[in-house]
């Protein structure tokens, strides 16, 4: 057998979310990518790896969708947990987006909805896609929105925190972004900075954002935001060996402020360099700014 463990990844999601650019970024990458692979082939797939790694790829990523017989869909997590238990580096990355965005991005490419039938229009459709995926989404290891994501942002995205990662090493993804603009989804910790002074109130530094040098300036001056990156620095540095020791392939931290422009995106690129500095593989992603 050989000395490296295959690595698998399941891509699922709702259609118009972005899973074939997904597979394509990690075909990139060097995966052999199957799309729309027939459940009961994944089964055999997934029996032949844990038989002998060698008979397959060492890093295989495969599509599967809500065509998928439902009946079906749920042993798939339980095969995951097979593939792990037999060393192999396995995951599920899941994507979706509001179903208003959905209805926008197949108006747009005129495509048909694989779910619609006469008797069910889109937004129906879209609903049943995503009772039927439902575990998939529940088991999944990385969930994204891409909602407010381009095609460029989603490539980076998935080359930066899944392509690129190697063996057993965990991800961690930073996200900021505004309450205003609606909660963010999936995240394994939220932290809430809107009780700290914003820069939004200053007309010299309202255009600006927490990436900007004024702003970072602005807000160290005040005693509370160190306390603040300081308390959610400990808790994160303390919490992150039990994710590591659970096997996670991904943490998802996101940090929230009122409109997701100043003061959430300046926590998110400071915990995301106190992090590089340990030498860990961090992915900052900023909503709003997108």
């Amino acid at each position: 057998m050989s000395n490296t463990a295959a690595r698998l990844i399941v891509v699922s999601g709702l259609s118009g979310s972005g899973k074939s650019i997904a597979l394509n970024v990690l075909e990139d990458a060097g995966f052999n990518c199957i799309d729309n692979l027939p459940l009961h082939l994944f089964e055999t797939l997934a029996h032949d790896m844990i038989r002998d790694q060698e008979s397959v790829a060492p890093m295989t990523a495969v599509g599967i969708d809500a065509r998928a017989p439902h009946h079906h869909l749920g042993i798939l997590p339980g095969l995951i947990s097979d593939l792990r238990e037999n060393h192999i580096h396995s995951e599920i990355l899941f994507l979706e987006a509001d179903t208003d965005i959905l209805i926008q991005r197949f108006s747009e490419t005129r495509r048909r909805h694989p779910l619609t039938s006469k008797g069910q229009d889109l937004e129906e459709a879209i609903a049943r896609e995503r009772q039927l995926l439902e575990p998939l989404r529940d088991a999944a290891d990385l969930h994204i929105d891409t909602s407010r994501t381009n095609i460029h942002q989603l490539r980076e995205l998935i080359s930066g925190a899944v392509a690129s990662r190697k063996g057993e090493e965990m991800s961690i993804v930073l996200k900021s972004f505004g309450f205003k603009h609606g909660m963010t989804r999936n995240a394994n910790f939220v932290f809430d900075v809107r009780c700290l002074p914003n820069p939004h109130w200053h007309p010299e530094l309202r255009p600006l954002t927490g990436k900007d040098e004024a702003v970072a300036h602005f807000l160290e001056q005040n005693d509370e935001v160190d306390r603040m990156f300081h308390d959610i620095d400990t808790f994160v540095q303390r919490w992150i060996p039990c994710f590591e020791k659970e096997r996670r392939a991904y943490l998802t931290i996101a940090i929230g402020c009122t409109g997701g422009q100043h003061r959430s995106v300046y926590m998110a690129e400071r915990l995301r360099q106190r992090l590089e500095e340990q030498g860990r593989r961090v992915l900052c992603r900023h909503r709003e700014l997108a």
